[in-house]
């Protein structure tokens, strides 16, 4: 028998913030993330894919506006928005494109 994956919002939402954890503190690295994203997807009946891509971008736009809050926060703080104004600018590109090569990769 197959195994469930819940998709309500909360179940991704904490699947999320659990690799991100994982990311930051040096437990996984970001190809090891991706696999495991990569796998959770796998294990999503396709009928429920729709929605779990929906509550995926949801929490992945809102812990963007949450990183671009603490980002604008720091700089504007510190007045070092040379030192980290590029590196806002690649954070939101890269969310961009994830956003973008989601909505290609996952239609059904």
């Amino acid at each position: 028998m197959a195994q469930q994956i819940s998709v309500s919002y909360r179940a991704i939402k904490s699947r999320v913030y659990r690799l991100i954890d994982a990311l930051v503190v040096g437990e996984k690295t970001g190809a090891e993330v991706q696999e495991s994203i990569r796998r959770w997807w796998d294990h999503i009946h396709p009928a429920d894919r729709p929605l779990a891509q929906k509550y995926l971008l949801t929490v992945l736009g809102r812990s963007r506006s949450a990183l671009d809050a603490i980002g604008d926060s720091l700089t504007s703080s510190t007045g070092c928005e040379d030192t980290y104004g590029p590196l806002l600018s690649e954070r939101m590109k890269v969310t961009e494109r994830i956003v973008r090569e989601a909505g290609a990769r996952w239609e059904v």
